[in-house]
This record gives C-alpha cells, structure tokens and sequence, in this order.
C-alpha cells in the first residue's frame, strides 16, 4: 500500500501548518495583551513583555529596583490581560504564612487533621506577584521554593498541585545574605528598573494621567499562554545550542558565570521567545534571553559588551523592549518603531503629528538612506507625506 506514505506525510505536513498557525496566533495575542497592558506606563514594556516570557516558559521573573518605579502597577495590569487568578501581597518582616498560604482549617483541626484553607491564598493563583519578597521570614521562603520550583504545595496534610504560570518578586536591591541569594536564584529572569529619564518626562506625565482614568479588559485567555508553553518541548533547539554554548564560553573566559542550572533552564527562555516570535525553531535571534538570566547589574552591562555581536542578531515581532534592551543597536529597533509608525498614522491630532515628528527624528537618527530597512523607509515616507499635508 505505497498510497499511505505520501497520504501520511501530507496529514503530518498539514498539522505542522496548524500548529504554526495556532502559535503564531497565541504569539500576536500575548503581543496584543502587553500592548493594551502597558499604555500610559511609559519605559514599562521591558518588564510586561519579561512576565510574558516568563509565563510562557514557566519559570519566575525578579524585579529589582527602587520604590516608585510602578513595578507592582505593570505587573496588576498585565494579570488583568492575562486574566486567569491573581494573587498579590507586600511581605515584611512580621508576615505570617497564612497570610499568603492560608489559614489552618479549624474544622479539620477539631478532627484530628491539619489543613490549610488555600481559597483565594498564593496555592490558587495562576499570576502571582510578591513585594519586597526578601523580608519573608524562612518558614515563608521555604514554603515559596515548593511552589515556584514544583508547583506543589506542602503543608500537615494539605498536598496541592498549584496552577501557577509565573510569579513576579520585587526588591528594592539584591540580597547579600547567602541563604537570601540562594532564594534570588531560584527566579531565573532578574531585571533591574530605573526611574523614567528625565527626556521622558512629558510622556511620563502625559500617559500615568490618561492611564489613571481608564479600565484594563482582558485581552487574551490563559489558553494563548497555555499552547505556547504546551508547545515549548517541541521546539528545534539544535541550531541555538552551539551559539548558546560559544556564548557561555565567552563569558566564563571574562569571568562572567552562571551556574550549570541557569545555563540549562536558560534554553526554555529560548524556546519560549521562538515561539513568541511565532516559530517552532530557535536560532541565533532568540539567544537574547540569556542577558536576562545574568544575575546582577554589573554582570548583565558587561554580558551585554561581551555578547554584543551575538546580540546585533537579536529579534522577535512580539517582543519588542526587551530585544531592544539586550542589543542596544539600530536593527534591534525595527519592529518598535514599526509598531509606533502604523499606530501614528491612524489618526491627525494636533498630540500625533507631535509623535510623527518625534518618531522620524528617532529614524533618522538610527538609520541613514543607505541602510533603512525597506518596510521603515516605507513608513517613514507615509509619515513625512501626513505631516506635510494640510492639518
């Protein structure tokens, strides 16, 4: 029956093509969630887009920087895209773990039995996010390393399987207590936020005003994240890895590690910018994770040096920030300053032609004639023929 491998192979081929189409689908939703999750939150879209990352690969992201950056206002507002349960607290040092887990169940406790009440509590959350999440005292820490690195949560005889897709730490700075740096480096994404520069001021102020007085709708479903992570064993790692691997030899010849453990979950983060790129085969271009699994401040401006012509490869269609942030290099800026041109050109308000003018004096100062990419000169001519017609 010679019939039935050419009619296999086209059945195969066929499901190939839907499963592209389902991750590329899953892929632009997720884009369209950090999109309408971050506007008014000027500088922000670094930290939105690492949570979808993250989420994506199933691993935790860690925020350090100091009070006021709105660390906690990107991360509210990208849970209520997302939708799904989200759980969110400030520790200190009096915290209780019944105040994150739950309390003892009395009823139970009254038979014989312990058992925590986990309704509403961190055990139930799909998105979670933790304030100063290094003053949790030890019982609290030892309780979190269950959840975020097996998702299960343990206590008398309370056994529960948690749903948790990512969850968020923040800190104002890294800890230097060694038991504490152990904790850190169970979030395999550190990123470290500043205050908005003062060139950004305007826009700042602008945007937190109008964000203020609107509402977040959820934008996608936890299904887009749940077929991109569903998909992430499936992706072609071998082209990456040999880059992958060159580039951590570059880095322990500077004197930049990374412990055996973090290089290997680094490969999910890569597997899951592929297909938040929209494809099922890593690369070169989505080897810019890897910056981010960098521990510390110091580590990650020099990994970035070290790294930077690996990085000139960087690219994603749907994560723009963070690709930007990692090669700090003309090409690296496409797909934003894209994205920013369609959106000024869908309107002629005195506040737009203002964007116009401002986003072709960023193109013009990134690219010259001789080497803007076709899709930006195109764009930059439909926007210089908008600003010159009459108001």
């Amino acid at each position: 029956m010679p019939w039935i491998f050419p009619a296999l192979s086209a059945l195969l081929s066929r499901v190939s093509d839907l499963l592209s189409i389902s991750i590329s689908h899953a892929a632009e939703k997720i884009r369209d969630g950090v999109r309408f999750a971050t506007v008014g939150l000027i500088g922000r879209e670094q930290l939105a887009e690492l949570i979808m990352l993250a989420a994506v690969a199933q691993e935790h992201l860690l925020v350090i920087g100091p009070p006021g950056t709105a660390k906690s206002a990107v991360v509210r507002r990208v849970a209520q895209s997302m939708g799904g349960r989200y759980f969110e607290y400030l520790l200190g040092r009096f915290t209780e773990p019944s105040e994150l887990f739950g309390p003892v169940d009395l009823r139970k406790l009254r038979e014989g039995r312990v058992e925590t009440d986990v309704s509403g509590m961190l055990p139930e959350a799909d998105i979670a996010f933790l304030d100063e999440v290094f003053l949790g005292s030890t019982a609290i820490l030892n309780s979190l390393l269950g959840v975020l690195n097996e998702r299960r949560f343990r206590r008398g005889h309370t056994q529960i399987e948690c749903p948790l897709r990512v969850c968020v730490g923040a800190a104002n700075g890294l800890p230097e207590d060694e038991a504490l740096a152990a904790f850190a480096d169970r979030f395999l994404l550190h990123l470290f936020v500043d205050p908005v520069p003062d060139h950004q001021l305007e826009a700042m102020l602008s945007g937190g005003w109008h964000s203020e007085q609107r509402s977040i709708v959820q934008h996608l479903d936890l299904e887009h994240l749940d077929t991109l992570s569903q998909a992430l064993k499936s992706v072609d790692l071998s082209h990456a890895r040999p880059a992958l691997a060159n580039a951590i030899r570059t880095l322990r010849q500077a004197g930049v590690s990374l412990s055996d453990r973090r290089i290997v979950k680094a490969q999910r983060l890569i597997a899951a910018a592929a297909l938040l790129g929209g494809r099922t085969e890593a690369g070169e271009a989505d080897l810019w994770p890897l910056l981010y699994v960098l521990p510390t401040r110091e580590a990650q401006q020099q990994g970035r040096e070290l790294l930077r012509e690996l990085f000139a490869k960087a690219c994603n269609n749907n994560l723009f920030s963070v690709v930007e942030e990692a090669s700090q290099q003309p090409l690296s800026r496409v797909s934003r300053l894209l994205e920013a041109a369609r959106n000024c050109l869908g309107g002629d308000s005195a506040e737009r032609r203002l964007e116009m003018e401002a986003l072709l004096r960023e193109l013009d100062a990134n690219f010259s004639r001789d080497n803007i990419p076709p899709a930006l000169d195109a764009v930059r001519l439909r926007l210089m023929a908008q600003l010159l017609s009459p108001a």
